[in-house]
């Protein structure tokens, strides 16, 4: 994608910002992001950042996706959760084989062309069943962020041969017809973001619509062939848990505006009529959130960015990189984490009414934390193993 596209991009979600954050508490009692808000955020170009050109994407840089994924998440935490899983499904999807592909963005059923939104859930909740062109799925999956809004979904299960053997670990691509969303979605935090239930009740899935997570986390994809630019050459492992991060991250910043611009305004009876911003010891805790949310960041775009250079260069991609990626991709969830409980702790007992910004990036904050890929003990662990020079038995790399 051309600078010139992506700055379009950007400055199309900068202005829809003040809307999306008008509809924040209506997107919270809905249970859902509003329609108006998808179909205004498919206007700016944001869904197609990370789709193939081949199918009418612009192939941006990853760190344009998650530059917007903040700005989003710092206006509406649930409407950035949402932008950030079904955006970076188009890339996810150019993986796979083309046929696969041309199901969804060519327009054929079940497709909406090259607009068409993919919802997920990984988790190995189902089981496949290896049959004569593809696999028989059934089974139920958790937490679908958007999938009201999409047409198509990428499930996760194992697959078992004849005889009941183990025999891969699979993504699996269906359309709507093939599968039913249960409205279960009732929660503290991340309110908005309608992840329901899928069910799946043994459904014929083509192996064209497949994809092996031990081929993906090789970087040895059939979709790697067809779309040949670095973006597909990154690590799943990378690009998939910053996806988490990212929209945690402009929680964050979300928080720290309201916070701050919180703080203009209040005074505090308990102390005598003391302004805020007059307050030496509120202004030491919002710089130590802002360094945080900073730290966080930097880490972030400074690792992904590293890693997409050297794809661009054709460059063999460092295990150690990776394992740096997911190391201070988790630690970026804690830090950003941590600077909204300062901002939160020191925001005072109207900051707990509802409908105010600051407890809701609160919750929705806590809410993504406890997202599997957010396992900071995991990740840890991990790079720990490769600093050691021992394997490392885990394919989220």
């Amino acid at each position: 994608m051309s600078e010139q596209g992506t700055h379009a991009v950007i400055a199309g979600i900068e202005e829809l910002l003040p809307v999306l954050r008008e509809r924040a508490q209506d997107a919270e009692d809905a249970r859902r992001i509003p329609d108006e808000s998808i179909k205004a955020l498919q206007e700016t170009g944001f869904f197609k950042l990370l789709q193939p050109r081949l199918f009418g994407g612009y192939e941006a840089d990853p760190v344009t996706f998650y530059t917007a994924v903040r700005l989003i998440a710092s206006a509406c935490g649930s409407t950035g959760w949402v932008a950030s899983i079904l955006g970076v499904h188009p890339w996810h999807l150019g993986l796979f084989e083309r046929q696969a592909q041309e199901d969804v963005w060519g327009g054929g059923p079940g497709s909406d062309g090259i607009d068409t939104l993919v919802s997920s859930s990984y988790a190995p909740m189902g089981r496949a069943d290896v049959v004569d062109g593809g696999y028989r799925l059934s089974g139920r999956w958790s937490f679908s962020s958007g999938c009201g809004h999409a047409t198509w979904v990428l499930l996760g299960a194992p697959a078992f041969d004849a005889q009941g053997n183990p025999v891969d670990f699979c993504t699996y691509l269906l359309p709507a017809a093939d599968y039913t969303v249960d409205d279960v979605w009732d929660t503290v935090g991340l309110r908005g973001t309608g992840s329901n239930d899928i069910a799946v009740d043994d459904v014929f899935v083509p192996r064209h619509r497949t994809l092996s997570f031990m081929l993906t986390s090789k970087l040895d994809t059939p979709g790697q062939r067809v779309n040949t630019g670095p973006l597909y050459r990154l690590p799943y492992g990378s690009v998939h848990p910053s996806t988490i991060t990212a929209p945690i991250i402009g929680m964050a910043q979300g928080a720290y505006d309201a916070h701050v611009e919180h703080q203009r305004r209040r005074v505090r009876a308990s102390y005598a009529g003391e302004k805020s911003h007059e307050d030496p010891f509120a202004k030491v805790r919002i710089a130590e959130a802002a360094s945080e949310i900073d730290a966080a960041w930097l880490q972030l775009t400074h690792n992904i960015d590293e890693l997409y250079q050297l794809a661009c260069r054709g460059e063999k991609l460092p295990f150690e990189l990776r394992l740096r990626v997911r190391r201070d991709q988790v630690r970026g969830s804690e830090r950003a984490i941590a600077a909204i409980d300062r901002l939160f702790e020191n925001s005072g007992g109207r900051a707990l009414q509802a409908g105010t910004p600051i407890q809701r990036f609160w919750r929705d904050a806590h809410a993504g934390r406890v997202h599997a890929a957010n396992d900071p003990e995991r990740a840890y662990t991990m790079f720990g193993t490769g600093a050691f020079g021992l394997p490392v038995e885990n394919a989220m790399v």
